[in-house]
């Protein structure tokens, strides 16, 4: 009986163990996935969403070309950071400076739009998918929502997409 007691410590003692290292390696591996994200960001440009829209009609030639954001859109993802509320929003979009331009004239996110249009002030951050190192749109939106904890705190409904 004792040894069988002894044994099942033991058993225990594993089982404890394995859920430790368990939640220890998820939980590096999902700082490291944060540590990446942030450096991506901090690597890109933030603006205002007045200096969004100067930037977007601003057209890189003469009378008749087209503005910047008809010939520099890109697939990628963007981080919307309301400072009034300390609030994210990340989405993902082919075309990157038309998702970001939707969400600011009513046709994206509702909540960012009450918020931006009642006068929350806002930056943008975009990161392009071809310099992320990620394969794909979904995979880098579901990690910077993880890392801007923008579906726990902020206003992402979902996770992202999978």
């Amino acid at each position: 009986m004792e040894s069988y007691l002894i044994f099942m410590v033991i058993m225990l003692l594993v089982c404890i163990a394995t859920v430790v290292a368990t939640f220890y390696y998820t939980y590096k591996k999902k700082e490291k996935i944060k540590a990446q994200i942030k450096g991506l960001a901090e690597n890109t440009l933030e603006m205002t969403a007045e200096e969004f829209f100067i930037m977007r009609k601003t057209s890189l030639g003469g009378r008749g070309s087209p503005s910047y954001a008809l010939t520099q859109n890109f697939a990628g993802v963007y981080i919307l950071f309301n400072s009034t509320k300390n609030m994210y929003y990340v989405g993902q979009g082919k075309e990157v400076l038309n998702r970001v331009n939707a969400h600011f004239t009513g046709k994206g996110n509702g909540d960012v739009y009450a918020d931006y249009k009642y006068g929350d002030k806002f930056t943008i951050k975009m990161i392009s998918l071809e310099k992320s190192g990620y394969a794909t749109l979904n995979e880098l939106e579901r990690n910077t929502i993880m890392a801007y904890d923008a579906f726990a705190s902020g206003y992402n409904k979902t996770r992202g997409n999978r």
